[in-house]
């Protein structure tokens, strides 16, 4: 919501004259560190010297002693208070200007002495780049006011012209320095805001690595505890309640893992420090199917040149994936995981006949696994495809490119 115009200018006007400006903020160590210990004793010679230099100038005047001292004591103070105060400096100038003109030379261009002049200057220069733009009206304004009143003819356009030039100046400063501000925040928050997408894309990660292997192992452990009393021969009551304790057990902590995996991918950062599986480990986990109960053929065709790292384990999570979904959603069936060289891709396949039992009571998928797979392929820039088949069955073909030349070894 806008402010009116007039409620804008009147703020202006109660900060330049009447409210405390509040001490500009300095950096925590000061731009040149070799000069620091010497700024104030300087200053403090500068001040001493201005002072005697405007004595001087005001005994010419022939005013008395205790108004000569005054008035050289109120052309310095405004020059103390501007590195901390401005807006104060600037009262005290304006206070100046109106005060210290009694018995001005005849003919001369102002009548103020050569240090309140150069002094008023300087704090018009600070004050522009310090205040924003309707104060710094009000300042321009006001400080016109002695200048029109005491001036000769001759002088005025030229001093107004030069005050009007100071005040622009500085308002150019104040706005470069805002807007280098303004950009160095916004360069922060742009660096924060990566770092931050990058810890959750990393989470993102993290979390599909973990619903593709804990859901596996524990679809596995699910299917080998519900097909036990069927391939074990002689499996006695107590026994059997025991496995179907188990089947159901794992069943409820696959609902569960499903239930926390939207606050896994957002409140987990852990290390990857396990080793990532390959096309060299797909054996070995189609034999752990095999011995869960899951009847699983594997022909696996093996590229002629190595095979890079991301794709060999892009391609295990695909069968990864691939058999626990049939494992959990068709009981039963039959699987058949294809790997093989495609010219310059590995075509990785996953077919399983419709189940011969319905899948368990609630056993509903979460929609990551379908979902992970194909941002593997597309991470490699292939292709991925997902759906049933007319026989009631199901098929994941994924296509996933590579350079023979950045093969691993």
């Amino acid at each position: 919501m806008e402010k009116h115009p007039a409620r804008v200018a009147w703020q202006g006007l109660r900060r330049a004259v009447w409210d405390a400006d509040a001490p500009p903020s300095r950096p925590s160590s000061p731009r040149w560190p070799a000069l620091a210990p010497y700024l104030g004793p300087i200053g403090l010679l500068a001040v001493v010297g201005l002072f005697a230099a405007t004595l001087a100038s005001e005994n010419e005047r022939g005013l008395p002693a205790p108004v000569t001292i005054g008035f050289a004591a109120l052309t310095v103070a405004p020059l103390l208070a501007l590195p901390r105060r401005p807006l104060l400096s600037w009262r005290l100038t304006v206070v100046a200007l109106c005060v210290c003109t009694f018995n001005a030379p005849a003919g001369a261009p102002w009548p103020w002495n050569p240090v309140l002049v150069l002094g008023s200057l300087l704090v018009l220069a600070v004050v522009a780049a310090r205040v924003d733009r309707p104060v710094l009206l009000w300042v321009g304004l006001i400080t016109s006011v002695p200048v029109l009143a005491q001036v000769d003819r001759g002088n005025r356009i030229g001093i107004l012209a030069l005050l009007l030039t100071l005040l622009v100046l500085g308002d150019l400063v104040r706005g470069n320095r805002t807007s280098r501000r303004a950009l160095a925040t916004q360069t922060a928050l742009s660096e924060r805001e990566t770092e931050r997408r990058a810890v959750l894309e990393e989470r993102t990660r993290i979390a599909r690595e973990m619903h593709d292997v804990v859901a596996h192992h524990m679809s596995m452990i699910a299917v080998q505890a519900e097909t036990a009393p069927y391939r074990l021969a002689d499996v006695r009551e107590p026994a059997r309640q025991e496995f179907v304790a188990i089947a159901g057990a794992a069943r409820e902590a696959l609902t569960d893992m499903r239930r926390l995996l939207g606050v896994l991918r957002n409140d987990f950062t852990g290390p990857e420090t396990a080793p990532k599986p390959g096309l060299a480990d797909l054996g070995t986990m189609v034999d752990g199917a095999r011995r869960a109960g899951l009847p699983v053929r594997l022909e696996a065709d093996p590229p002629r040149a190595a095979v890079p790292a991301p794709v060999g384990l892009a391609a295990y999570r695909i069968v990864q994936e691939g058999l626990a979904n049939a494992a959990r959603h068709a009981p039963g069936s039959e699987v058949w995981v294809t790997v093989r060289a495609d010219g310059d891709a590995l075509a990785v396949r996953v077919v399983n006949t419709a189940g011969s039992a319905p899948p368990p009571t609630g056993e509903r998928g979460s929609g990551h696994g379908v979902v992970g797979m194909r941002e593997r392929a597309r991470a490699l820039g292939g292709t991925f495809t997902a759906g049933p088949l007319d026989d009631g069955g199901y098929a994941v073909d994924a296509r996933l490119p590579y350079d023979e030349e950045s093969g691993d070894a």
